[in-house]
């Protein structure tokens, strides 16, 4: 069997030096972003792929108090989004107001390898995404990286990944959102490779949110994706039988693409994080309470569980039409600075409803966009782009703008004014 393996992963190795690499452009990695990048292995056990880890920490933070994780999942297409995961402006304000960094990992997967040999973590990547903490921890100057725990977003093959290492180290996750993929937990005869994972009294106290869309076995049985609806209610049935802290959320507009699901993911998290994590590193992980609680038809009566009652009552709106209401406007951007008419500044998204666009205003009068004409293929048209696995396009975004007429010899005032995805107007 060993041998087998070895001779597999050597076969996807050459594979992948063969093929024109199209993980080699990434966003330059300056503080506040750092990367460690790692070979593959052909040795049984090890990570078979080439893998970077891209982290964003908060500026100003002394002492971090945790790691979101965003996990892209198979295939080249989703292992190159993963390249912007840290810089996407959203899941950083998530961050910041909790005092984690925020991580995403590109694995160099061919397109015809196995995903298996990344997304099950007890394939290697467990192993190297603990060495990565260690690694950018040093370079960072925040080696609690190597302690905190780790709040996880998996998107299909990274949902498989995010869930099996719940069930590995559940005493360092403070939650888990698995979106169009969970880890096996019995064994399926029609992949009978891949080894059902364990399930330890920890994981039952880890909140985990099944979030799937609807044309994924739901409203469309058949298709490529039909299978992700029985596999969440087979993983869901198995932990909700144990009494876990599990939750289901069917997004009703799409199929595998991520869509909106960030809005409520995003304050998921808030609601996991707060109460989870605890105030030093290193220390252990605060017990959810189990108040919350909603009955699904689909589900034969059996109730998911939901951190918060404003969670309970998002859940409600994003399974309906993901149009969660926000009444709270965007953060006004900062350090605005002109020079030979054009404006640079410093913007932050909206905790809620991230980051639509900028309006620029010249002497009280608008002259223009920033992006000029988003054309979303994902979700709400938002300031950085979406592509399929929920992360920033390339080339990332820049807040910039060039006055396009200005009145030679006049000194103009502008203003640049943040505008969220519901479309609420900063200051």
């Amino acid at each position: 069997m060993a041998l087998r393996f070895s001779l597999l992963t050597l076969a996807f190795i050459q594979i992948l030096s063969a093929q024109k690499s199209p993980y080699d452009i990434a966003p330059p990695a300056e503080a506040p972003y750092y990367r460690v990048r790692y070979e593959a292995s052909d040795k049984p056990g090890q990570l078979a792929f080439p893998v970077q880890y891209t982290l964003w920490v908060p500026p100003g933070i002394k002492t971090l108090r945790g790691v979101v994780v965003h996990q892209h999942g198979c295939g080249v297409g989703s292992c190159k989004s993963g390249l912007t995961g840290a810089f996407d402006l959203h899941w950083q304000a998530l961050a910041q107001k909790h005092q984690c960094a925020l991580l995403a990992p590109t694995y160099e997967q061919p397109q015809e390898a196995d995903c298996q040999l990344w997304c099950d973590p007890r394939n290697g990547s467990a192993t190297t995404f603990q060495k990565s903490l260690t690694d950018l921890g040093k370079l960072s100057n925040h080696p609690e990286l190597e302690k905190i725990p780790w709040a996880l977003w998996g998107h299909s093959g990274g949902g498989h990944w995010a869930g099996g290492m719940v069930m590995l180290h559940p005493e360092r996750i403070a939650a888990a959102w698995l979106r169009s993929g969970v880890p096996l937990l019995i064994p399926n005869p029609e992949k009978p490779s891949i080894k059902p994972h364990l399930v330890p009294k920890g994981a039952r106290q880890v909140p985990i949110m099944c979030n799937l869309g609807t044309r994924e076995g739901v409203t469309v049985t058949t298709g490529r994706f039909s299978g992700v609806w029985p596999a969440n209610k087979t993983f869901f049935t198995i932990m909700q039988m144990q009494s876990a802290l599990v939750g289901i959320a069917i997004d009703p507009l799409t199929a595998h693409e991520c869509g909106n699901q960030r809005y409520l993911a995003i304050p998921w998290f808030d609601a996991c994080l707060t109460v989870r994590l605890p105030t030093a590193p290193a220390t252990e992980l605060q017990p959810m309470a189990k108040k919350i609680s909603r009955t699904m038809p689909l589900l034969n009566g059996l109730s998911i569980w939901l951190p918060s009652k404003s969670v309970d009552q998002a859940w409600v709106h994003y399974t309906k039409d993901t149009r969660i209401p926000d009444q709270t406007p965007p953060p006004a951007p900062t350090n605005l600075q002109v020079k030979n008419h054009q404006l640079t500044w410093h913007g932050t998204a909206d905790l809620e409803s991230g980051l639509a666009h900028f309006i620029i205003i010249r002497d009280g009068t608008q002259i223009g966009t920033v992006p000029d004409k988003p054309t979303p293929k994902f979700g709400r048209p938002i300031f950085q782009g979406l592509q399929y696995s929920d992360t920033p396009g390339q080339p990332l975004v820049k807040m910039q703008f060039t006055d396009p007429q200005p009145e030679t010899g006049k000194n103009h005032q502008y203003r640049v004014i943040s505008v969220n995805t519901v479309g609420l107007k900063s200051k």
